[in-house]
């Protein structure tokens, strides 16, 4: 008998969808749900919220820049045309509605569908039968006020965003949402990859003219590349800016004075390469520094660990970078990291810090790295993040909390972030939500922890809120 996937309702995305038990559905109904969202680290344009964007038409606001679903089409055979190409927005929507199907068991089928129901109330399956009727149904309800960028973020009841944004930035549209006093708190996040980035002098020094010109101080030598940095997290600081990130495939260390970091830099600005080891230490003295800037005003620092970046140079060349040519690294992790943040803690400069791992075979390593340094200062001063990019699925969530359980404290826990380009994105804390508290209420029907629900219902909330709220003091800026 030959089965088809028919355009009906969708009879998954149940409210109880994931929850697998009484006491796991009462702890997502009764304490998680209604909790506010925090997402502190994402891709949003600062710009697209300040101005309130609207939205002509679902590939608009779904597939620009949606690197996870261009992968799977390209996988599943799509022309590029119909990805990133000049076919019409319509003829993009359908390709992507036609791949839907295909994704099953890929976290994007979940996904699809929640985004679906949670902002537009379509609750069909996407195939190539319902296309026409979801891409007419959802550009139509586009085209209200509320469908544009904020009405989208205070639908999944969204109160903070942290952009991520370069120190040469003006941040112009994150002090206009300041100055409009819109509903969603608006911040900005440090990300100065670039200032580090020395594999090519040409565009570094290209950089380095853009610092210049925005610190208004000129760089003539690594002394004066720090002062303009740190002009730059203090401009950051005076506009909202409490955290820092950083790209990285791993953290590096060096006793201090192993190469002329003066000589290094002068060499750089003169043209010339860097040797591999030169190029490293050149990282970590640029990091160790800015590390100290962030402790110094009290910031969080989040390091992205483990992605091998572009290793398709052909499609690299015609796309660029972020279009969905990554992949997990296996970099060695342990030893240079506990270096690094002994290093800064020796002197009681390590700023709070998340870290973030893209190879689930480093999640023992980070789990228990974390533990190495918190002092008791601050309630879980240095966190394993989430599971991040490839990792921010349902297994890969649950791998995470369970490492970090077994090795940590996961009632200290700050939680899911969105790490997305979308703005449709936002039920992918919904979708954490449910995982989290399916696992702990699992663990009450095996009689591995007691049916406390006040107990843990509180813990529940604290991971999905009250902890970020409390680690980031953003409201301490009111």
């Amino acid at each position: 008998m030959e089965h088809t996937i028919k355009a009906t309702k969708n009879t998954f995305l149940t409210d109880d969808f994931l929850l697998k038990s009484d006491f796991a559905r009462a702890l997502y109904h009764d304490h998680a749900k209604k909790m506010p969202i925090i997402d502190y680290h994402c891709h949003l344009s600062p710009h697209d919220i300040a101005t309130n964007r609207p939205f002509n038409n679902m590939t608009n606001i779904w597939l620009e820049g949606d690197h996870y679903k261009w992968r799977a089409m390209r996988t599943l055979g799509v022309s590029e045309k119909f990805i990133t190409g000049d076919t019409s927005d319509k003829e993009k929507f359908m390709s992507w509605a036609k791949s839907v199907p295909h994704t099953m068991r890929n976290p994007l089928y979940h996904w699809t569908h929640l985004e679906l129901l949670r902002y537009f109330g379509i609750d069909q399956l996407l195939n190539e039968s319902s296309a026409e009727q979801v891409y007419e149904e959802s550009t139509n309800l586009l085209q209200q006020d509320s469908f544009r960028t904020r009405g989208l973020l205070s639908k999944m009841n969204v109160e903070v965003v942290c952009t991520t944004d370069d120190p040469t930035d003006s941040l112009e549209y994150h002090q206009q949402a300041k100055a409009e006093k819109i509903n969603i708190k608006l911040l900005p996040a440090f990300r100065p990859d670039k200032a580090y980035a020395v594999e090519d002098p040409k565009t570094y020094n290209q950089y380095l003219e853009k610092l210049a010109a925005v610190s208004g101080q000129a760089i003539h030598s690594y002394e004066d590349l720090l002062s303009a940095l740190e002009n730059r997290v203090d401009y950051f600081h005076e506009n909202g800016g409490r955290l820092a990130d950083h790209g990285l495939e791993q953290l590096y260390f060096f006793k201090e004075n192993e190469h002329d970091i003066s000589g290094l830099f002068a060499r750089i600005q003169s043209g010339k390469g860097l040797e591999p080891g030169e190029i490293r230490f050149f990282k970590f003295k640029t990091l160790s520094a800015l590390s100290k800037m962030y402790h110094a005003k009290g910031w969080t620092q989040q390091y992205h660990l483990g992605a091998l970046r572009n290793t398709n140079e052909r499609m690299a060349r015609v796309l660029g970078p972020d279009t969905g040519f990554d992949s997990i690294g296996d970099f060695p992790q342990s030893v240079a990291l506990a270096a690094y943040l002994n290093h800064l803690d020796s002197t009681d400069q390590l700023a709070k810090t998340i870290l973030y791992n893209l190879n689930p075979s480093d999640n023992e390593v980070m789990a228990t790295m974390v533990g190495n340094f918190n002092d008791g200062s601050i309630k879980g001063k240095v966190q394993f993040g989430s599971g991040w990019w490839y990792m921010d699925q349902k297994d890969g969530m649950e791998k995470q909390m369970n490492t970090l359980s077994n090795m940590g404290i996961l009632s200290c826990f700050v939680g899911m972030l969105t790490d997305s380009r979308s703005f449709l994105s936002f039920p992918r804390h919904e979708y954490f939500r449910r995982i989290l508290c399916n696992l702990i209420g699992q663990d009450v029907v095996n009689g591995e922890l007691p049916a406390d629900e006040k107990w843990l219902g509180q813990m529940v909330e604290n991971i999905c809120y009250n902890n970020a709220q409390e680690y980031f003091g953003f409201y301490a800026m009111d």
